[in-house]
């Protein structure tokens, strides 16, 4: 347990110094991006983004890192997420990748009103209500909007990378790396890990992307 709790804060630690843009992650197909980092935050206390079932008040998930990328119209909004994920033991990598798994039910993305109000980055005093480009008023009730596409990065020790590797076949929303690259110093500038991201998209799904 004091090994999660360790690895858990290096993690959070390392996400915290990464841009409001995932690192590498290609832009959309439209070239309409608009990354917030829903966690970890520079806040403290738990008023961060999460995740849920719609009708659900409980069993919420809580990634050790989310981006949320809003899309949309003020009418009809949706958003876009990656998350990661580190993950200690193989328990704690199938716990984690049932929360993420394809379903028919819609996942909702939830974002509380004191992280919308908060500045976007302690260098940039937007509100990040104004920078999802989606509400034209200061919000008095949550952000709730439903998960359009879903990417997620584990990050699992050297020795469970290794054998799942050897054994298992991720979905396809699914990207993996060992636990020290993302725990290492200036992490979201390694080459290898962004090239790993620019592949966590809808557009590289397409044979090439409209310049117009």
């Amino acid at each position: 347990m004091p090994e999660k709790r360790s690895l858990d804060a290096m993690v959070k630690s390392r996400l915290r110094e990464w841009p409001q843009h995932p690192p590498g992650l290609a832009p959309r197909p439209n070239h309409q991006d608009t990354w917030l980092r829903g966690r970890p935050t520079y806040e403290q206390g738990s008023c961060h983004p999460f995740l849920k079932l719609p009708g659900s008040n409980r069993l919420r998930t809580l990634p050790d890192g989310l981006w949320l990328n809003f899309g949309g119209t003020p009418e009809e909004p949706f958003v876009d997420i990656f998350a990661v994920e580190a993950c200690v033991s193989l328990a704690n990598l199938l716990d984690k990748r049932s929360r993420f798994a394809p379903s028919t039910h819609s996942l909702l993305a939830v974002c509380p009103i004191p992280w919308l109000l908060a500045q976007v980055m302690r260098s940039d005093p937007t509100p990040r209500w104004r920078a999802t480009g989606l509400l034209r008023h200061e919000p008095v009730l949550p952000l709730v909007l439903p998960v359009r596409d879903i990417r997620v990065l584990f990050a699992l020790t050297d020795k469970n990378y290794s054998g799942f590797m050897k054994h298992q076949l991720p979905h396809a929303h699914e990207y993996y790396a060992p636990m020290d690259a993302l725990t290492a110093w200036e992490s979201d500038k390694n080459p290898a890990l962004q090239a790993l991201l620019a592949r966590a998209t809808a557009s590289a799904n397409f044979l090439s992307v409209p310049t117009g």
